[in-house]
């Protein structure tokens, strides 16, 4: 070999230091994907291994001759014509319709009220709103049960005292309203801290700017800070579509209160959770999850379709 092709090769092999910056991004690669490692571990064993299981159980039919036979989608197509699961979906949509936007007035304006400084002891305000959020559902349901009850509730005392008739919230044509007060008390805190934190990171300059202008305090909300909550607003509102289709712990516990107004197919995930634990129709109720999960996702889906294309405009 030539001094002229030792040196060509030589020029064309990299310095120390490269070598090093690349030893270094590779480890620094690898340090990377450790790090990641351990989420990745635990979200493939607590929720893809358990949603994999679950969509090949609903492939499957348990029959009494024959045992366990594969059923393809037998299941979905039972499932789409299933008058219960079909009155249970509609029931949580009409309870979407009426309890979230008033849920969401509500964080709104509370919302909206504390960040205006006017507000005497904001902070205890704050705290009482945000606080049935930390009390645990089963807790808030067992809690408005007796409230609601028709011979012990305070209501049915107060009423009685008088001279009147007792409450009917746990009668069929109450119960979905009962319920929304429930919800409504339970996540109006936690809607109002989102909205709250969105109001904190509006930049002054506007507040300033509408001041100079002579803008009060409803103008500067009206045209200020309703429009910067856009985002937020959003977020809550996805949130609710995803509650109220997985609505499963008031209605369950209610249910012993009034059984005749809630049966096991009163709400979709109510029914899911009977075929599965009561009825031993574990296949079937996996279907019906998974048909679930496809109305959330559409349901979702819609609601962001729909807003960001009324923002655009």
């Amino acid at each position: 070999m030539s001094v002229n092709t030792t040196e060509r090769l030589e020029a064309q092999a990299p310095g120390r230091g490269e070598v090093r910056r690349r030893w270094r991004g590779v480890s620094h690669a690898s340090t990377g994907y450790l790090f990641v490692a351990p989420f990745m571990l635990v979200f493939v064993a607590m929720l893809v291994l358990p949603l994999a299981y679950a969509a090949y159980l609903s492939l499957f039919q348990e029959r009494l001759i024959g045992g366990t036979v594969f059923a393809g989608l037998s299941n979905y197509t039972r499932a789409l014509t299933d008058p219960r699961l079909l009155h249970g979906v509609g029931r949580v949509a009409l309870f979407f319709v009426i309890q979230v936007p008033i849920m969401l007035v509500v964080a709104l304006l509370a919302a909206l009220a504390i960040d205006s400084g006017l507000l005497r002891m904001a902070k205890v305000f704050r705290l009482g709103i945000f606080l049935p959020y930390a009390v645990p559902s089963v807790v808030a349901a067992l809690m408005w049960g007796y409230l609601y009850g028709p011979d012990f509730g305070p209501f049915a005392q107060l009423a009685d005292s008088l001279g009147l008739a007792a409450p009917k919230f746990l009668t069929s044509g109450w119960m979905l309203g009962s319920l929304a007060n429930v919800v409504t008390w339970e996540f109006t805190g936690y809607n109002m801290i989102i909205l709250y934190a969105a109001l904190r990171a509006v930049p002054h300059d506007l507040y300033e700017a509408a001041a100079v202008d002579g803008a009060g305090a409803i103008r500067t909300a009206w045209s200020i800070k309703i429009p910067a909550l856009r985002p937020a607003l959003l977020v809550c509102l996805i949130f609710s579509v995803i509650g109220s289709f997985q609505l499963f712990s008031e209605p369950q516990l209610m249910q012993r209160l009034a059984p005749s107004v809630i049966d096991s197919g009163y709400t979709p995930n109510l029914y899911g959770y009977s075929l599965a634990f009561t009825g031993q129709e574990v296949n079937y109720a996996a279907a019906v999850s998974f048909l679930l999960g496809a109305v959330i996702v559409v349901a979702s889906y819609a609601v962001l379709f729909i807003t960001t294309r009324r923002s655009r405009s």
